[in-house]
C-alpha cells in the first residue's frame, strides 16, 4: 500500500527547520520591548491576513496529522517531483536564515518600521526589496508540491495575494521613514524579482 509517511516526515523536517529560524529571529527582534502597532495596516486587513494564515496552518497540519482525511484534496504527482519539493523546502529554511539574519532586529509582522530601524540593503536585500515574501512564496510552493495537496496550495495563494496587496503600504511606510534613501534603493532593486539591469 502506498504510504505518505516519508513525505509527512519530510514535512516535519521542513517545518521544524523553518520555524526554528523564524521563531529565533522574531524573539531576537522582540527583545527591544517595542510595541508594534497594527493600526496603520488596518485591523480588518490584519485579521483577514492572519485568518488566511491560520487556514494555511490548519490545512498543513491536517495533511500531516490526518493524511487519509485530507486525501480528497490530493493531486497526483510523480514521486520525483514531490522530492524536489522536499529539497526546495529544506533550501528555503537556509534562505530564510539568510534573509532574517540580514534583516536583524528590524523584523516585524506588520507594515510599521521599528523606531531604531535601519535600511537593509545587504544579503538578499541587495537584489530584491522583499526577500522574506519571496522565500515564503517558495516555501509554500515547495510544501504544496511535497504534500500534493491543492488545499494547501489554495490557502498559500490567498496568503501570498494578501501580502502582495499589503506590500505597497509597507513601502510607503519605508519611504516615509527613509525618504530618498529608500527611493534610490527602489530604483536599483525589484520588489520581488531582481532587476535585469542595475
Amino acid at each position: 500500500m502506498y504510504s505518505e509517511i516519508p513525505y509527512r516526515v519530510a514535512l516535519v523536517v521542513v517545518i521544524a527547520l523553518t520555524m526554528s529560524v523564524t521563531v529565533y529571529h522574531r524573539l531576537q527582534a522582540a527583545k527591544s520591548g517595542e510595541t508594534i502597532s497594527r493600526k496603520e495596516e488596518g485591523y480588518a486587513f490584519a485579521i483577514t491576513l492572519r485568518f488566511a494564515g491560520l487556514c494555511l496552518w490548519i490545512a498543513t497540519f491536517g495533511y500531516l496529522l490526518f493524511p487519509d482525511f485530507f486525501q480528497w484534496a490530493s493531486v497526483p504527482l510523480p514521486d520525483w517531483v514531490r522530492w524536489i519539493g522536499v529539497v526546495a523546502g529544506v533550501f528555503c529554511s537556509f534562505l530564510m536564515y539568510w534573509t532574517l539574519s540580514s534583516l536583524g532586529k528590524n523584523l516585524t509582522d506588520t507594515v510599521v518600521t521599528r523606531k531604531e530601524a535601519t535600511l537593509v540593503t545587504v544579503g538578499p536585500y541587495r537584489w530584491v526589496r522583499h526577500p522574506f515574501y519571496v522565500t515564503a512564496a517558495l516555501l509554500m510552493f515547495s510544501v504544496t508540491v511535497l504534500t500534493t495537496n491543492w488545499l494547501i496550495g489554495l490557502t498559500s495563494l490567498i496568503v501570498l495575494v494578501l501580502l502582495a496587496i499589503r506590500t505597497p503600504m509597507e513601502e510607503a511606510m519605508l519611504i516615509e521613514r527613509f525618504g530618498n534613501q529608500y527611493r534610490d534603493y527602489m530604483t536599483k532593486t525589484g520588489r520581488f524579482v531582481p532587476r535585469l539591469s542595475r
